[in-house]
């Protein structure tokens, strides 16, 4: 991967400037510079702090179609060493004797995801954007100005850099600067939840099923990993949250034992706990001149159904099958007419599903007499309709609606 030059004045051109260098950024990145499109990816963090064990404790759960998007792109090779399938999932109210299973072999074409740490999945990207030669990364730098100019994008780094493009795009997250600057609006609203994430250890084998469990309070996910270990989210009110992330390990593992049962054996957590509020956001719009939006910076989503990554990806096979044609086609990248295309693909889907989750959350986060018994009972109806189950299981592996080529594992 070539060295960012950081005294040359002179604006460098690329055909697209990334800012973000998180798995969205990354991926994003080596999907363009693998076509033969120039990028430059921008990001204010040290990228080796980001490669630790502590920065990030999550696990992401990667459905079928974004895993076979990362494997024609020749990156589920590094990032999915350390995946562990999920063959089952089992949907519980509480502790109900009603509930809904997921099983692979209904669909019998492989998992019905791959859970993967998101410190492997860093780590992996990180690598192949070392690999990928049309990648320059600017890396700790930030934008402190943007112009634009017809035909470009001109970008000033705070290390007195200026490069160019035909497009900016920011994968920054929830809180990007750049949706800001452009005057991009979002709606957002507040589940009043804290999710505590840690990764436990667990006498016997999980079997490759994820587990999710729905409280008044919020759910409690067991979603499996390698090794007799499994990552938690565990939603709360925030006062108890903070309580509990406030506990002693022994005090800690008390609490979590009371969610988690004792089905799997005994069980622990291992090392650091996280904690982070839960929150929904929708961007306005996804596109500005020479400008647009991509993963958590345009959509933000409850971890309810382990959707919001894939979201993210699902976002970029669109995007870099919109911008490979107009490459092709000797196009404009920045255009309105290029980037229409890539909003209106990804806004009905993404839109859907935010507010999909939303409802499920607010379905399933309370204890209202009636509203519980029809939860339940429709558990068990969905359960008891193969045609409805099948096509909730399509839903949740990425493969219903109009695909784009790489979610289909098809070369661009």
């Amino acid at each position: 991967m070539p060295q960012a030059p950081k005294s040359e004045k002179a604006a460098e051109r690329y055909d697209v400037i990334i800012s973000g260098a998180g798995v969205v950024g990354l991926t994003l990145a080596v999907a363009l510079g693998q076509q033969g499109l120039k990028v430059a990816l921008i990001d204010s963090s040290d990228i080796a702090a980001t490669l630790s064990d502590d920065f990030d404790g999550r696990s992401y759960a990667i459905s079928y179609a974004p895993y076979i998007m990362l494997k024609t792109l020749g990156l589920w090779d590094r990032v999915g060493g350390q995946a562990q399938p999920i063959h089952d999932i089992h949907i519980t109210d509480g502790h109900a004797p009603a509930f809904l299973h997921f099983d692979e072999r209904e669909l019998g074409d492989g998992p019905l995801g791959q859970m993967v740490e998101v410190r492997h999945l860093r780590r992996g990207l990180h690598e192949a954007m070392r690999d990928t030669p049309q990648v320059t990364l600017f890396a700790p730098d930030k934008i402190t100005d943007t112009a634009k100019t017809p035909g470009h994008c001109r970008v000033s780094l705070e290390s007195g850099q200026d490069i160019t493009a035909a497009l900016l795009v920011s994968a920054e997250g929830r809180q990007s600067p750049l949706r800001v600057a452009h005057g991009i609006q979002v709606r957002k609203w507040d589940y009043q939840q804290t999710a505590l994430v840690t990764t436990v250890a667990h006498e016997k084998d999980h079997g490759g099923c994820a587990h999710e469990r729905f409280y008044p309070s919020g759910p409690f996910a067991i979603l499996p990993l390698p090794d007799k270990r499994s990552s938690i989210v565990w939603c709360e009110p925030p006062d108890l949250a903070e309580t509990i992330m406030g506990l002693s390990d022994a005090a800690y593992d008390a609490e979590l034992k009371k969610k988690f049962g004792d089905f799997l054996g005994e069980v622990h957590h291992l090392g650091q706990r996280w904690s982070y509020p839960l929150s929904s956001q929708l961007a306005d719009e996804y596109l500005a001149d020479r400008f647009c939006l991509i993963g958590d910076a345009a959509h933000g989503i409850h971890p309810i159904a382990g959707q919001g990554f894939n979201l993210g990806l699902r976002d970029i096979a669109v995007l870099v099958e919109v911008l490979v044609d107009a490459k092709r086609l000797g196009g404009d990248l920045g255009s309105e007419f290029t980037l229409e295309r890539y909003a209106r693909w990804r806004r009905a889907d993404n839109t859907v599903l935010a507010l999909g989750m939303d409802g499920l959350t607010r379905l399933f986060s309370n204890d209202l007499p009636l509203v519980r018994d029809a939860r339940r009972l429709g558990l068990e109806i969905v359960g008891e309709l193969p045609g409805v189950k099948k096509f909730f299981m399509r839903h949740a592996r990425g493969t219903v609606g109009k695909l784009p080529k790489l979610l289909r594992g098809e070369l661009l």
